[in-house]
């Protein structure tokens, strides 16, 4: 028989990827995945990475379950943070204006742009994530590392519609 795992089991999936145990059913546990949600997996599937094992508890409350699924999904970064828009840009309206006067200016809500920013942000944090656990050599996984940090330097321009500095773009420092 194989080892059971008790809630907050953390394992690597081939297929899934890295998943948190949620919940212990009589054959299967329940898991949530960071890219493919909650999923059921047999306990007698062994063709999983375990992680970190913990103990299986008999009774977990509601309320624990609750907190260290909260806690994993901060981990990975699940969880969507409100980020907010800097104080002056609010309300604002994004314009650019081409240098021909009879082609039209185009216009966009600061909100509508700042929120794609912070999302390509998201984006290229999940992208880290996915290489840090992925199979490659550590060479390439510092090779894309390096490149991923270069994008975020790259990004920096927009750092003035932050409204908190500790949200901002932080490329590398030369």
């Amino acid at each position: 028989m194989s080892q059971v795992l008790g809630v907050g089991s953390r394992v690597k999936h081939p297929a899934y990827g890295d998943g948190v145990v949620i919940r212990l059913h009589a054959a299967a546990y329940e898991l949530a995945f960071t890219l493919y949600g909650i999923k059921l997996v047999g306990r007698e599937y062994d063709k999983w990475e375990v992680v970190e094992a913990i103990e299986a508890v008999e009774t977990v409350s509601f309320t624990d379950a609750e907190k260290a699924l909260i806690k994993i999904l901060k981990n990975y970064n699940a969880l969507n943070e409100e980020i907010p828009l800097g104080d002056r840009w609010q309300g604002g309206t994004l314009v650019l204006r081409p240098s021909d006067p009879d082609l039209k200016d185009k216009e966009m809500d600061i909100e509508t742009f700042f929120h794609k920013i912070v999302m390509v942000r998201d984006r290229l944090r999940v992208m880290e994530q996915r290489i840090n656990s992925s199979n490659l050599t550590d060479e390439e996984k510092v090779n894309l590392q390096q490149y991923i940090t270069r994008i975020y330097g790259s990004l920096t321009s927009f750092n003035v519609l932050f409204k908190y500095k500790e949200d901002s773009f932080k490329g590398s420092k030369s």
